[in-house]
């Protein structure tokens, strides 16, 4: 599993590297995403999506509340999943997981908890990861 790390100016150059991803992303890719509040997931995962749907003004909520949002965009269907709020892993399967993956879709995850490791550990070995930190 190919692991990327970038150190990222400010929010725009987040939004930059979103725009790229969106480009490079094919079906059954997986963006896994992790770190604390503020980090810029859910800033890189709305520059992706909006990229993909060719739509910038796409509003994009943060899935904190909805835990996974599926997004139809010319390139195909996105699924964003915020697996933060998930105590144990199989309650990821509740949420359409298998599912995003096994239809080819291009799946990117915001991954915090625990329990969301184990599974993300599990599908990650087919995708790449890309870890992105504000300077």
């Amino acid at each position: 599993m190919p692991t990327f790390s970038f150190l990222l100016a400010d929010e725009s150059a987040t939004e930059k590297l979103g725009v790229a991803l969106a480009k490079a992303l094919r079906p059954r890719d997986l963006v896994a995403l992790a770190g604390g509040l503020g980090a810029g997931k859910t800033t890189l995962a709305r520059a992706i999506l909006r990229a993909a749907s060719g739509q910038p003004a796409l509003i994009v909520p943060s899935p904190t509340f909805t835990l996974v949002e599926v997004y139809e965009t010319p390139m195909g269907a996105f699924w964003h999943f915020d697996l933060y709020r998930l105590e144990a892993p199989e309650q990821v399967f509740e949420l359409g997981w298998e599912e995003a993956l096994a239809e080819g879709d291009r799946v990117a995850g915001a991954v915090g908890a625990p329990a969301a490791h184990t599974v993300a550990r599990r599908d990650l070995d087919r995708a790449g990861r890309v870890t992105a930190r504000r300077a």
